[in-house]
């Protein structure tokens, strides 16, 4: 029988944690599909994998390929993916048992194609081992939860609660024939994985549960804010490649709103790190950025400048001055991360 659920776990030089990753998944080994994508490590990471292939022969792969970064594993990972339902498990993350076992039952209901959602929706939270701290992150007051709905029971999504990598669960068919491409060695990534399939999702299924745990605090992290902002030209590839995406013509209003609600999220973080930079050139590389979305996506550019909030963080750095607003940036940057318990 098919099994239920392929998670592909992208790593590099990944030893001293994908061993706790792939022991999280074991509860649902007879379910569950677990593929190892070693994007060229030179540790002990495909040794690891090799000696759980040797215990679990069926459940365990492993996929070896050449350094090609994130995204190129997660695309190597769903190429090569059997199960119903696909998902991405960063290799310094893990599940939670208890509530993977719960998951793992709501997709066995969904092998009727009648109860089969194309997206599940579960929660994550922020795990700050070094500070003893978590934070989850869910969607209670968004979405109905425990069962199949549409785009138009989709209720207004509060601040910090967007659907990440790390909460979504795509139909592999679906997640496969989205036209989903991910850029070779670039981060942040996964922002492209979530909306390359949302835009073919009609069903969605919300289970309550805080399955996915992420782990924050390695000072190499691609989270980490010193990596970010060392990281620039990758978050703005990025964030050109979502403007890209052909969300205007999609009809569902709902759906199409959530997509530009995502991508200006994302804008807001990359005009938030230039102005972080706080150089004349990294302003003038904002500026530029912003004149390219009002020239390409005018209808985006025009949607984002509507909103109170949006409007109020960007139209100051159109008209003011930056020694005003680099100080209010990075102010209303600590305050979002204390509150959301991001990086």
């Amino acid at each position: 029988m098919q099994k239920l659920l392929t998670v592909a776990i992208p790593s590099y030089n990944s030893q001293d944690y994908v061993s706790r990753a792939i022991e999280s998944l074991l509860p649902g080994k007879e379910q569950i599909e677990v593929i190892v994508v070693d994007d060229g490590s030179t540790d002990d990471t495909s040794k690891i994998a090799e000696e759980y292939i040797e215990k679990y022969p069926d459940t365990v792969r492993l996929i070896k390929k050449e350094n090609g970064g994130h995204g190129d594993a997660v695309m190597a990972g769903l190429s090569a993916a059997t199960g119903l339902y696909f998902r991405v498990l960063d290799s310094d993350d893990w599940l939670d048992k208890d509530s993977l076992i719960k998951y793992l039952a709501v997709l066995e209901e969904m092998r009727d194609p009648e109860k089969a959602a194309d997206l599940v929706i579960t929660n994550y939270v922020y795990e700050k081992v070094n500070e003893g701290k978590s934070h989850p992150i869910h969607y209670r007051k968004t979405l109905p939860v425990g069962r199949l709905f549409g785009w138009d029971e989709v209720g207004k999504w509060a601040t910090g609660s967007y659907i990440l990598m790390h909460s979504a669960t795509y139909r592999t068919e679906l997640a496969r024939n989205s036209g989903m491409k991910l850029p070779k060695h670039t981060f942040y990534v996964d922002h492209l994985f979530v909306c390359y399939p949302m835009m073919k999702v009609e069903k969605m299924y919300y289970l309550d549960v805080d399955l996915y745990r992420y782990f924050i605090g390695r000072a190499d992290q691609s989270v980490n804010e010193k990596v970010m902002l060392s990281r620039m030209d990758q978050q703005l590839r990025v964030n050109r490649l979502m403007l890209e995406l052909d969300t205007d013509n999609i009809k569902d209003k709902a759906q199409r709103e959530y997509l530009y609600y995502y991508t200006e999220i994302v804008t807001l973080a990359t005009v938030s790190f230039l102005l972080r930079l706080g150089t004349k050139e990294d302003e003038q590389v904002m500026q530029s950025f912003l004149d390219e979305v009002q020239e390409k996506r005018p209808i985006y550019y025009d949607w984002i400048m509507q909103k109170p909030f949006t409007r109020h963080m960007i139209g100051p750095v159109r008209r003011w001055p930056h020694w005003f607003c680099y100080p209010v940036y990075r102010f209303c940057y600590q305050v979002a991360r204390r509150l959301f318990g991001f990086n």
